[in-house]
């Protein structure tokens, strides 16, 4: 099942559906209309969901701690990086409740984020994005997980960890 968006081609092997979740023409079925944050791709497969973000921001050093040379610039660069995560901790929890209202939370959720950082920064945000949606049953008094895994990965590593769902950019100009 191949779904394009944002300038990405994706090929999901023996899903149910899939589906741009974030759709923008109201003509389409998948449309949802509300004001509320959504993420690009859901995906189902008859174990588990699987919601997919894509950010392809086009100074990926601008979120890179490591490379501040002053103080200054590694207040932006935390700056940065900080809301880079909120964006993505909400995507993931406004999709959530949509589809909670949607009696679409039967199965498990993984979310898997496509930035294009390279591995070490799209570590660091996959451990403050764990921390912060969280992954796994984070009270006691919870039932179940609101997402069993979080992956942040670049392309190259998507492809390497998944390859029955490969990913490739497409060229300038198309979706």
């Amino acid at each position: 099942m191949r779904v394009e968006t944002d300038g990405f081609s994706f090929d999901f092997e023996d899903a149910l559906a899939a589906f741009v979740f974030d759709e923008k023409d109201k003509t389409k079925p998948t449309f949802h209309g509300v004001p509320m944050k959504a993420v690009d791709i859901v995906v189902e497969f008859g174990e588990a969901y699987i919601y997919v973000e894509i950010k392809n921001p086009p100074d990926p050093d601008g979120y890179n701690e490591a490379l501040a040379v002053d103080d200054g610039g590694l207040k932006t660069r935390r700056e940065h990086f900080n809301y880079l995560k909120n964006y993505l901790k909400y995507k993931y929890r406004d999709s959530y409740l949509f589809r909670h209202a949607e009696h679409k939370i039967d199965k498990p959720i993984h979310y898997i984020c496509l930035l294009t950082f390279e591995h070490a920064l799209n570590t660091a945000m996959q451990k403050a994005l764990k921390r912060e949606l969280p992954v796994g049953v984070a009270s006691a008094r919870w039932k179940q997980a609101i997402v069993e895994s979080c992956q942040v990965l670049n392309l190259e590593k998507w492809n390497k960890n998944f390859p029955k769902w490969p990913v490739v950019r497409m060229p300038a100009g198309k979706a």
